[in-house]
């Protein structure tokens, strides 16, 4: 489906499967996951994005925010692309 995201999470590795289409909203989603990750003690989070069909710009302006984020509080946000 177009315009779909979908997200599957391991939350024993700290990994976040990515895939659809990627917009503002849905890496509002990613966020909220890679935050929850973080604050269950995950201080590395794997982003991957090799699912992804298509993204918009404001889809990859809150990702580059995302991994900023993560490292001005000293954890690491690793994207798989």
């Amino acid at each position: 489906m177009t315009g779909v995201l979908s997200e599957v999470v391991d939350r024993r590795a700290g990994l976040i499967t990515v895939s659809g289409h990627l917009t503002s909203s849905g890496a509002d989603l990613v966020r909220g996951t890679a935050d929850q990750l973080r604050g269950d003690g995950h201080v590395r989070v794997v982003l991957d994005l090799r699912g992804v069909a298509a993204a918009d710009v404001d889809g990859l302006a809150a990702l580059r925010e995302l991994h900023h984020d993560f490292r001005v509080d000293g954890g690491e946000l690793l994207i798989r692309s």
